[in-house]
């Protein structure tokens, strides 16, 4: 069940919503720069999560690209990736912070 923690007001001069939602929608780049430059706990748990997604789906691509067997189901991962990226642009905008399986818990620990 998601953690409904909000947001409290931004220092740097936007809105946490919507810097959680930039960092899915940039992904990786978007991340790390919201990351360091943050001081807020939701948008900083947004930013490595946002990270730990896009570099998982890219390995994850990246390796079912090079498995002979597996090769068909390697251009499923990208539509996958950008559904749910959308679905957590969704969520975090809507000031939920909302853990993905397996790197949720991870991106809550070090935000």
């Amino acid at each position: 069940m998601p953690d409904e923690k909000q947001p409290s007001a931004s220092t740097e001069g936007i809105d946490p919503k919507l810097a959680a939602l930039l960092c899915y929608l940039i992904s990786i780049i978007g991340g790390i720069v919201f990351y360091m430059i943050s001081k807020d706990k939701f948008v900083r748990f947004h930013a490595l999560q946002s990270i730990l997604l896009g570099v998982a789906c890219t390995l994850l691509g990246v390796v079912l690209g090079f498995i002979p067997i597996l090769w068909f189901f390697s251009w499923l991962i990208w539509p996958g990736f950008v559904a749910l990226s959308i679905v957590m642009m969704v969520k975090s905008y809507q000031g939920a912070q909302y853990k993905l399986p397996l790197i949720g818990d991870f991106a809550e620990k070090n935000s």
